[in-house]
């Protein structure tokens, strides 16, 4: 194998491997989108807590965004978090720390990230948001598949390195571009539906909300998957037309 070829797929798995790292990281943490209260800790009611930690209410989106409003909260793909005190949460729970402050989170299951969103958040009498319902279902099934198209385009270059062919590596690129699109997209529709629920819902007047290292790792991810599949593609098409022309040479 000619060195330009083997030091693109070097090049290229190592791009793929921290895109995976990345990606499985801004999957598994809330730091996608964060809430900033300057008088959160001090200004906290138990109603807000109730509304965040009851199981019922979970899945209340005008009551746990406004705990999030009101605690700091951070939102994520399969989790939302917010920043209490620790007398307000000895009063919840019996948990003893020396922290002044604890973060308290709560887990999203499946059946949960598949309930819809209404145009009156809150109000289930409400007509069904079918944009949001669509974005939030999208912004977290789009990383999932661009992980999947990863690993199948693992196995795919495997099987090229024990047929000692450059050939498969024309898969892998293909599916490392379409696991970068897939993050791209995961990524606005985020975006998008960050931005149309705080139209329904605005923020209090000093609330802030500001994009986490969770949202930059999964901006991160998505350029390094289609790097890995640029050259991964090449690698691929250039050693094939290499071999076209060495093989008409020596026929000549």
């Amino acid at each position: 194998m000619d060195n330009r070829f083997a030091t693109a797929l070097v090049i290229g798995s190592v791009l793929s491997l921290l895109s995976v790292i990345y990606l499985s990281a801004a999957v598994g943490t809330a730091s996608w989108y964060h809430y900033f209260n300057p008088s959160a800790i001090s200004n906290i009611s138990d109603t807000a807590i109730d509304d965040f930690t009851i199981e019922s209410d979970k899945t209340d989106e005008k009551a746990y965004t406004e705990a999030l409003f009101q605690c700091n909260g951070s939102l994520g793909l399969w989790q939302r978090c917010i920043t209490i005190s620790q007398d307000h949460w000895d009063q919840h729970s019996n948990a003893v720390s020396d922290s002044p402050t604890l973060s308290h989170c709560v887990f999203l299951s499946l059946s949960d990230q598949f309930l819809e969103k209404y145009k009156e958040p809150g109000n289930h009498n409400s007509e069904i948001d079918l944009v949001r319902t669509y974005l939030w279902r999208c912004q977290f099934l789009l990383p999932l598949v661009a992980l999947g198209f990863i690993f199948f385009g693992a196995l795919v270059g495997l099987a090229g390195c024990v047929c000692h062919s450059l050939y498969p590596a024309l898969g892998t690129g293909a599916l490392h571009l379409l696991a970068g699109v897939c993050t791209f997209g995961s990524v606005i529709c985020f975006c998008i539906g960050v931005r149309m629920l705080q139209e329904r819902l605005p923020p209090p007047y000093g609330v802030r909300g500001e994009y986490g290292w969770s949202f930059c790792l999964a901006c991160v991810s998505s350029p390094l998957q289609i790097m890995a599949g640029a050259l991964f593609l090449w690698a691929s098409r250039a050693s094939r037309r290499e071999y076209s022309l060495m093989k008409a040479y020596r026929v000549a």
